[in-house]
């Protein structure tokens, strides 16, 4: 393997180690990135951190100031607002798509992920978030359509960070038996090829999603902030 190649693989690594590390929450949102601690807790040098950590910032995971300080992003209520009008706008496409496009094998993958669906509450936490993708994913990766697949897997990596904080709310400990049951009509839909009706009811369980309301919550916490100085001046 050339010294390129090592040099590739090896920032690849990184960024995908980092970018977990943000998604999950093992970062903090707005933590400053220490690279040398960060470099010996992940065993790599320096050089392919600060690629990833490039990398990252591109994506809007990471913020870079003119010091070469880095930063984990911060969340906002616009940032969650823009992340679920674009969801409203791919999936239930996607999931129109994949009623008229599932495949045998798309059917099983689905009934699978089904199967496995909790309320994401508090008290199933990260298992919930975890197995509620899977099946998010299982549907509208029936649709077969690559472009959409990739937009919609970005997508969801970047809104799992607002899930997260969603089982920090009061509706953190809601049992949210309506949001489950509707996964398991959706599906119902999508094998039974109505387009139609399978998008309708997945932009009504999108409007209707955690997602929504934690981005209510923000917005309703940035506005009680008060005012600075600086901010009237």
């Amino acid at each position: 393997m050339s010294t390129t190649n090592v040099f590739s693989s090896k920032g690849s690594l990184a960024y995908n180690e980092l970018r977990q590390l943000i998604l999950s929450g093992g970062l903090a949102p707005g933590s400053r990135i220490s690279q040398y601690e960060l470099a010996e807790n992940m065993q790599m040098s320096i050089t392919p951190l600060r690629e990833a950590i490039r990398r990252l910032s591109s994506e809007g995971l990471i913020i870079m100031d003119t010091h070469r300080d880095s930063r984990v992003a911060t969340m906002s209520a616009s940032e969650a607002r823009e992340l679920l009008e674009v969801r409203l706008s791919l999936e239930p496409s996607a999931t129109e798509l994949a009623a008229s496009r599932r495949t045998d094998a798309d059917i099983a993958a689905m009934r699978a992920a089904a199967g496995k669906l909790l309320p994401i509450t508090r008290v199933w936490g990260e298992d919930a978030i975890t197995v509620h993708r899977e099946f998010h994913r299982a549907v509208y990766a029936a649709s077969h359509n690559t472009v959409l697949i990739k937009l919609l897997d970005d997508l969801w990596d970047k809104s799992d960070r607002y899930r997260r904080i969603g089982l920090e709310l009061p509706s953190g400990d809601e049992p949210r038996t309506i949001d489950l049951n509707q996964h398991h009509q959706i599906l119902e839909l999508v094998i039974a090829g109505d387009g139609a009706g399978a998008a309708d009811l997945a932009r009504t369980h999108i409007a209707n999603s955690l997602t929504a309301s934690v981005t209510g919550a923000l917005e309703e916490r940035e506005n009680l902030q008060p005012v600075t100085l600086e901010e009237t001046a």
